[in-house]
């Protein structure tokens, strides 16, 4: 069966966005940058919520873009093919391999676990990861953890009154003193 994952930058305080809204905090170098392309080979579909769609709509044409170096147009070359699925209700549609969302969050789960295919399914987005959470249908949480203190925003894991116990499956600490940390749900 394949794994629903959860992965994004996050403070040290546990933030994927601070307070005043911005994430340039979370600008990753070269070696962090070559991680997450590693990560994205792994994905055979990506979940999306409308914000986090909508930022990742620069990489559908960013291969155009001239000042991009080789690692972000290779990025960009696996980006652009991936299926994606996102959940919306103000979006009128979506475009490249995306299709809006016809069900819920856990219907479209259980119906993309029951399809064949390879790679895990990646939620990206602290609400859709949220709701996923709540119900119980994340596999993995995968944080690359910036070494800041951003006071306040949006978490990364969600805020709900039940106990989650995690088992650590991996870590890995880069030169740029970023940490990698991948934990799966313990059952």
């Amino acid at each position: 069966m394949r794994s629903v994952t959860y992965s994004m930058s996050v403070s040290l305080d546990g933030y994927i966005v601070g307070p005043d809204g911005h994430f340039d905090w979370t600008a990753p170098d070269e070696e962090v940058f070559r991680f997450w392309i590693d990560e994205i080979r792994e994905v055979g579909v990506h979940l999306l919520g409308r914000r986090l769609y909508e930022t990742m709509l620069y990489w559908e044409s960013a291969d155009q873009d001239p000042s991009l170096d080789d690692s972000m147009l290779e990025w960009a070359a696996l980006w652009k093919p991936l299926p994606k699925v996102v959940f919306s209700t103000t979006l009128p549609a979506v475009r490249g391999h995306a299709r809006l969302a016809s069900g819920g969050l856990a219907e479209e789960i259980e119906r993309l676990r029951a399809e064949p295919g390879e790679g895990d399914i990646a939620i990206g987005g602290a609400t859709l990861a949220a709701e996923a959470a709540a119900s119980g249908l994340i596999d993995e949480y995968r944080t690359v953890v910036y070494p800041v203190l951003v006071g306040g925003g949006i978490p990364f894991f969600p805020r709900h009154e039940r106990r989650v116990d995690l088992e650590l499956v991996e870590t890995r600490t880069f030169s740029s003193r970023f940490v990698y940390l991948r934990h799966r749900v313990a059952r």
